[in-house]
């Protein structure tokens, strides 16, 4: 017999309070992180103001543009095979990541001054944000849950992903193949350090993509991770670091209508460009170790969907239908068809992705 996590059980909160909590959260760790580092909290240069003003200026945008994609008819297609409480959600606008993703790349741009690596990360993640457009328009066109084909979209992936590697090639010093791990050490992969980068781009991309699947779960978990991946390449790299708050601020302004219960989606415009955004930032600042650590939520939520398709496969019998590993995949749908309300999944990840981030600050103190 299973058990079953009733909404009497555990965490029972609503949407808004969760999403304040997170807030509140990440406000206070901006502040306490730029404290920490003699950074004054109220000038560009830090984490908190970044992170405050995208947050409230995309929070504004959205009461415009919400109403506007539900008059464009933007409304999400809900899969049939998905949880059953999902399909109330049909006709919900989605590609939300139009309007919060540029909010993020603009106010960065214009802080730093314009910095190439912020440009360059910048481009590589509207770049990845255009690849979920066209997919979520084409999803939009035919009323159907088929974008543009698998084939085609892994397609423009790596095109993007060789372009940012090309420019590495050209603007970054060649100690960039030597990937730093803990305890001062480090691994030198030289020229396989390129086919790396291509892989961590792409597969980081899709893992935030596979993670969007519960209100209010990417934009929070990718928040929580951006932030504590701004106050890592601070020191060495303040443009980046802006670009990450700023980032990290969108996602959370984004919550205040992608929370339970949703009033729009980001769709792929928004998750493959937020996974680009984690992954270029990581390869530019050498911090591929943290970035490990920070994309637990995202590791574990691709590895199911692997998991359960490999098993699928190596069960199958004479009659072509093989066993399932877990109930649905990704996890966090498991998760729901055992029992547990989106709330108190989104509350648990929240909570796991904070556990990481704390993680990951002190390893790199190591």
């Amino acid at each position: 017999m299973d058990a079953k996590l009733s909404p009497q059980q555990g965490i029972n909160l609503s949407g808004i309070s969760l999403v304040s909590i997170l807030g509140v959260g990440l406000g206070t760790a901006s502040l306490v992180l730029d404290g920490i580092a003699n950074r004054s909290p109220w000038q560009g240069n830090s984490l908190t103001l970044p992170l405050l003003f995208c947050a409230l200026s995309c929070a504004a945008i959205g009461f415009w543009v919400v109403p506007l994609l539900q008059m464009l008819k933007t409304g999400q297609i809900i899969r049939e095979e998905g949880p059953q409480a999902h399909l109330k959600k049909a006709g919900t606008p989605t590609m939300g990541g139009i309007f919060f993703i540029p909010v993020g790349v603009f106010a960065s741009c214009v802080w730093s001054n314009f910095a190439p690596e912020v440009l360059a990360v910048s481009a590589l993640t509207l770049g990845y944000g255009l690849i979920g457009w066209v997919d979520d328009w084409q999803i939009l066109r035919r009323k159907s849950n088929k974008g543009i084909s698998p084939k085609m979209k892994l397609a423009l992936q790596v095109i993007f992903a060789a372009m940012f590697c090309l420019w590495l090639i050209s603007n970054q010093p060649s100690d960039i193949t030597n990937i730093a791990l803990p305890l001062g050490f480090s691994l030198p992969l030289g020229l396989l350090f390129w086919p790396l980068a291509g892989f961590v781009l792409v597969a980081e991309s899709n893992a935030t993509n596979l993670t969007d699947g519960v209100d209010g779960l990417a934009a929070g978990t990718v928040a929580i991770a951006l932030l504590v991946l701004g106050a890592l390449v601070a020191p060495d790299s303040p443009g980046l670091m802006i670009f990450c708050a700023s980032l990290s601020g969108s996602c959370l302004g984004f919550l205040a209508h992608n929370r339970n219960p949703a009033r729009v989606f980001m769709g792929d415009t928004g998750s493959l460009a937020l996974g680009g955004a984690l992954a270029s930032v990581a390869l530019l600042t050498n911090s591929l170790a943290s970035l490990f650590i920070l994309s637990g939520i995202f590791f574990v939520e691709t590895l199911s969907v692997m998991a359960q398709v490999s098993y699928y496969k190596a069960t199958k019998g004479p009659d072509g239908k093989g066993k399932r590993l877990f109930k649905m995949a990704p996890l966090h749908h498991h998760l729901e068809l055992s029992g547990w309300s989106e709330l108190q999944v989104v509350a648990v990840f929240y909570m796991v992705g904070a556990i990481l981030g704390v993680i990951s600050l002190f390893g790199a103190q190591m």
